[in-house]
């Protein structure tokens, strides 16, 4: 899939793993490496760093449940 995508259109993968656990989900090193290289050339990363929308969620649904209680 990268590959036939490579140069050719858009691609937007996410993911919550650093690259450097790539190699434990894809199995090779080699295969890897070489599938970040094209992934990572003309990129745009972007980092989602904070606390979680669906956390704060669940717990302003918990304080709204023991309010009714």
């Amino acid at each position: 899939m990268v590959s036939r995508a490579y140069e050719r259109q858009s691609l937007i993968i996410t993911t919550n793993l650093p690259f450097e656990s790539w190699t434990e989900v894809c199995g090779s090193e080699r295969l890897t490496g070489a599938m970040l290289d094209r992934l990572t050339h003309r990129v745009h990363i972007i980092e989602a760093n904070g606390a979680s929308y669906r956390l704060e969620q669940s717990r302003k649904r918990l304080a709204r449940q023991k309010i009714k209680r």
